[in-house]
């Protein structure tokens, strides 16, 4: 399903493409050859402040660069876009706009399959970078990408209430290794203005039993959960 493919992975903000699915893609790199191109859309920072702001920012964005290529560097990610979209304000933005960001880097990269937010996110930058990939992603005629995969976003995924139809409910698991863990934790660590300690989802022993739980609903030690939301394969006849 994954060997020699191409990945794109779609992401509101910095972090977001650690906590989601830092382990399975390290893992992936390393031993399945796969050729991955991460798209992160937003800023990440400014929301923390009552008005937007770069300039105000500014310092810490440079930190937040700084950051994301730390762990780009530790996951594997063959490749990178960083954009600056306003953070938790994607809503103010027109979907198409977003669409358009998305299907100019797919055009260039050629995935094969694409990783994105769960569609149910408290977040909601997590939901319309959902809606964005899916609508770029259209199965039409000379549509690349076969498969769409949605990934959990600890402290965002874990916070939607439970009585709503959107919540997370994984139908595939990756598993993972103690070194992909470990891995996963130290790049979410390089994120100075987003690392947690316990007991927030984010914290390095919550990012451990989160593998470890998911790991034991299938009887391995570790494992990432996803959604798959579309996959098609070709039969050649």
């Amino acid at each position: 399903m994954f060997k020699n493919k191409k990945i794109m992975i779609v992401v509101a903000h910095p972090d977001d493409e650690i906590l989601g699915l830092g382990a399975t893609m390290h893992r992936l790199i390393n031993s399945y050859n796969v050729n991955t191109h991460l798209l992160i859309l937003g800023e990440g920072i400014t929301s923390r402040s009552d008005n937007r702001d770069l300039k105000k920012w500014n310092s810490e964005l440079k930190i937040h660069k700084q950051n994301i290529m730390e762990s780009k560097k530790l996951i594997g990610y063959h490749s990178i876009s960083v954009n600056k979209l306003p953070d938790n304000r994607f809503d103010s933005l027109a979907l198409l706009d977003l669409i358009k960001l998305i299907e100019k880097e797919k055009k260039k990269f050629k995935p094969d399959m694409v990783f994105t937010h769960h569609h149910g996110d408290l977040n909601i930058d997590h939901r319309m970078t959902y809606e964005a990939v899916i609508t770029s992603c259209r199965p039409i005629d000379n549509e690349k990408v076969k498969t769409i995969i949605t990934f959990e976003t600890p402290s965002s995924t874990d916070w939607r209430s439970f009585d709503k139809q959107e919540i997370f409910k994984p139908n595939f698991f990756f598993e993972v290794t103690k070194v992909d863990i470990d891995i996963k934790v130290k790049a979410m660590e390089s994120y100075f203005y987003e690392r947690r300690s316990y007991p927030h989802p984010r914290s390095p022993k919550s990012l451990k039993v989160r593998a470890q739980h998911f790991g034991s609903m299938i009887g391995v030690e570790y494992a990432e959960p996803f959604c798959i939301i579309r996959s098609i394969e070709n039969i050649v006849q």
